[in-house]
């Protein structure tokens, strides 16, 4: 599972409000442009890893290794929700790229669990899901900070059932936190949108500021598509 900033309350911000919806609009598709060449750049590594042979035996024969790139993805999460506002937008952009990628390589491994057939099938379902998911988060009225906060306190406790779950190797507990990160994931994609519908609103017109507040908005969307693929997956995905 991989550990995310979904509460973007340290996404750079502004006191100076832009009304202009052609900036608003620019600046949601920066960011959903920038998300889909994270799962582009994802897929790609992942696919090209998966077909290197000597790179596979690599990553199942130094698991330490792999933990340490799991470590460098967690720093990269840290340095992008923690200290983004000392960036440029050129390092940022940077670093959440390098994260795509570092989640590619690590992704290569589902290959040789389940069928290519089963993993592509459930990224069109995983799309799907986001896409009206998205959407709803878009366009209701509803405020959903609530419903944000509560799914961001069920993945804290996701993570913790997963740790204890590497000693207790329970069943039942794989499959309840199976189940209820389909939840929380889909939760944190509505109110993750709406939040980013608001920085639209409500950021400067500092070009700079828009630019890294994009790349935040992005990495919280891509995180949470992936983390809710990975449990699709484990639910719909055929093992070889």
């Amino acid at each position: 599972m991989n550990s995310n900033p979904y509460e973007m309350s340290q996404a750079p911000a502004s006191p100076t409000v832009v009304a202009d919806p052609a900036v608003e609009r620019a600046f949601i598709t920066r960011v959903y442009g920038w998300m889909a060449i994270a799962l582009g750049i994802t897929g790609l590594v992942a696919t090209a890893t998966a077909s290197d042979p000597a790179l596979m035996a690599w990553i199942f024969n130094t698991p330490l290794a792999l933990l340490g790139i799991v470590a460098v993805q967690l720093i990269i999460v840290v340095v992008l929700s923690a200290a983004v506002g000392r960036l440029n937008t050129g390092v940022a952009t940077g670093l959440f790229i390098a994260y795509a990628a570092l989640t590619g390589f690590t992704f290569s491994t589902l290959f040789y669990v389940y069928t290519a057939e089963s993993i592509g099938s459930v990224f069109f379902i995983t799309a799907g899901t986001f896409a009206l998911v998205s959407a709803y988060g878009f366009v209701t009225k509803t405020d959903l900070t609530r419903v944000g906060n509560l799914a961001f306190m069920g993945l804290i406790g996701i993570i913790l059932a997963s740790l204890i779950n590497l000693f207790l190797r329970s069943e039942v507990i794989y499959w309840i936190a199976t189940y209820a990160g389909v939840l929380v994931f889909i939760a944190l994609i509505a109110s993750n949108t709406q939040r980013i519908k608001r920085m639209a609103y409500g950021l400067g017109e500092d070009g700079e500021l828009r630019s890294k507040a994009s790349v935040v908005g992005a990495l919280s969307l891509y995180l949470s598509f992936i983390n809710l693929f990975v449990m699709l997956l484990r639910i719909f995905g055929n093992r070889r």
